[in-house]
């Protein structure tokens, strides 16, 4: 019997993206609204990516089995 194939979480793959050295990246929280009284500095640190921590990578990957 052949055995069941994976599926991708599909919320995960919305928001995950894998970089050229295989890293997971994502995008940082707290972007989307009440931004008067976070700082233009804060603001401008919100807007590059980050990379998924080393202790959740594992998680992830079998959430993404096809990236």
């Amino acid at each position: 019997m052949a055995k069941a194939k994976l599926k991708t979480n599909r919320a995960a793959a919305k928001r995950f993206k894998l970089t050229g050295t295989g890293k997971l990246k994502r995008s940082k929280a707290y972007t989307s609204h009440i931004l008067t009284k976070k700082s233009p500095k804060t603001k401008r640190n919100l807007r590059h990516p980050g990379l998924v921590d080393k202790t959740n990578e594992k998680q992830m990957r079998r959430l993404l089995p096809h990236l």
